[in-house]
């Protein structure tokens, strides 16, 4: 990978989600309780104590190594530090835990590096499959699969929606997004948890697109991703095709997510507009 002005970063937060994926392992290979947590947008989630123990190693570390730095994590208290910071950490210490719990191997570590609101380098580690995803801004997207040495990712050059392949959620399908995969009458579909390991698969040319409608996407899911799938010549916005943004007040990502191989984005922004009047969608 070429040098870049964030290369120790990328170097710490590639050896912090190997470790904390070495966490997860241990208790997705044990018996563990599953709680309920209120979020900090008041809605119930699970969590176990594998997401706190890797997101307490991942944002120690990251405090040590860089103190100047916001910190935005999933499983810690969120606080108006990281508003005055123009970088700031992203971390989702495990991206489908509903996964982790039914032990389909769907879940990943996620950390990603925002500055002044852009994601400019992120990792996505699926320590299961032991494949992990590195971007740093300028670098090139690069994967390492199972020990073999790092080699560079490239999207698709896909445009027309029946040659396209969705990566879509393993969870139910709402009947909006039935009404939008019956729209676009995709190739194929790639159903998988986790949206780093979605937007993984467009930069591996495995899929070409994936859709999140909901406002239920929060910035640590995205901005790891965003780079990475940047880096390998694919584009992510908005479902309204506008940039999505970090560190601000509110973490989730209300207007739903858009992420593609680039060369089909517009497309896919045009084909979706009719839609969402349909659903009575404006941007928030």
């Amino acid at each position: 990978m070429p040098e870049s002005i964030y290369q120790r970063e990328i170097e710490v937060a590639t050896k912090l989600a190997r470790v904390a994926g070495s966490i997860l392992l241990t208790h997705y290979y044990s018996p563990f309780l599953v709680e309920q947590k209120v979020n900090a947008l008041d809605e119930l989630e699970e969590v176990t104590a594998a997401d706190r123990e890797a997101n307490e190693l991942i944002v120690g570390r990251l405090r040590e190594e860089f103190p100047d730095d916001g910190i935005l994590a999933e499983e810690s208290a969120d606080t108006e530090r990281r508003l005055s910071k123009d970088r700031v950490w992203l971390i989702d210490p495990m991206d489908g835990t509903k996964n982790f719990i039914a032990r389909d191997g769907d879940f990943a570590v996620q950390i990603g590096l925002a500055v002044r609101g852009e994601s400019v380098a992120g990792v996505v580690y699926q320590p299961v499959r032991d494949v992990l995803y590195r971007a740093v801004r300028g670098g090139g997207a690069w994967i390492e699969a199972a020990g073999e040495p790092a080699t560079q990712m490239l999207v698709s050059t896909r445009t027309e929606p029946g040659e396209m392949v969705l990566a879509s959620s393993r969870s139910h399908r709402s009947p909006r997004m039935e009404r939008v995969v019956e729209a676009f009458r995709f190739k194929d579909e790639l159903r998988r948890g986790s949206v780093g390991v979605k937007i993984g698969l467009i930069a591996e040319q495995r899929a070409d697109l994936y859709l999140h409608l909901s406002p239920s996407t929060k910035q640590w899911d995205t901005c790891a991703p965003e780079i990475i799938l940047a880096e390998a010549g694919g584009r992510s916005t908005d479902l309204f095709g506008q940039p999505l943004r970090y560190n601000g007040i509110r973490i989730d990502n209300r207007n739903g997510i858009v992420a593609t191989n680039g060369a089909a984005h517009e497309m896919v922004i045009e084909k979706l507009k009719p839609l969402l009047k349909e659903f009575g969608r404006v941007p928030a």
